[in-house]
């Protein structure tokens, strides 16, 4: 299974990759992760990845497309794997599809939670309040500025992959907003159907 999950931050993908992927064990591939452990691993594109963060400036689209096709290729993704964080943009979703294409491979399903953004606002509050009241430390990014912010990046270069995928014909929705199982026995019904 070859899964993209789509959807604002918030949205409760991070939670589904989590049950998918120990459910189907394969594994979910990070795009940070992956910059991390080839860095670590002291890989070709980890050096030039290195050399870039040092420099404080963005990873490239080439780097993150080379870093994503060499982690493609690992044992552990020969049964699938779910991608969090990448494609973010329809340039690196056209690269992967060529990428996918050149491996003799295809994606099973691109799922986009469909979410209600003001609802993701007020559960993002709640969060933060049931963090404080539990003692825990609360993210720098958990306050309603910051989340809006992440909202309004998300609409403007992420969102465009609806589109892109509806066009490619792997787009399904599915109500991001209902109950966590729920959300977890549709994505599941999309993929019976892939």
């Amino acid at each position: 299974m070859r899964l993209i999950l789509l959807g604002p931050p918030g949205a409760g993908k991070g939670t589904q990759a989590k049950v998918l992927t120990e459910k189907h064990r394969i594994p979910q591939l990070s795009t940070g992760d992956m910059l991390r452990a080839a860095v670590a691993a002291g890989t070709e594109v980890g050096k030039r990845a290195k050399a870039v963060m040092d420099s404080g400036e963005l990873v490239s689209d080439e780097i993150v497309n080379q870093i994503v096709s060499e982690r493609i290729d690992q044992a552990d993704c020969a049964n699938g794997f779910i991608l969090d964080g990448y494609p973010r943009t329809v340039p690196q979703a056209e690269a992967l599809t060529g990428m996918l294409k050149q491996k003799g491979l295809r994606l099973d399903g691109v799922v986009n939670l469909k979410v209600d953004e003001d609802a993701l606002v007020r559960r993002m509050e709640s969060r933060v309040r049931e963090t404080i009241a539990a003692g825990g430390k609360v993210r720098a990014d958990d306050n309603p500025e910051s989340f809006k912010k992440r909202l309004e990046e998300y609409r403007e270069k992420t969102a465009p992959l609806a589109d892109y995928y509806r066009g490619t014909g792997e787009l399904r929705s599915v109500d991001g907003m209902a109950d966590m199982k729920a959300v977890t026995a549709e994505i599941e019904k999309v993929l019976e159907t892939a």
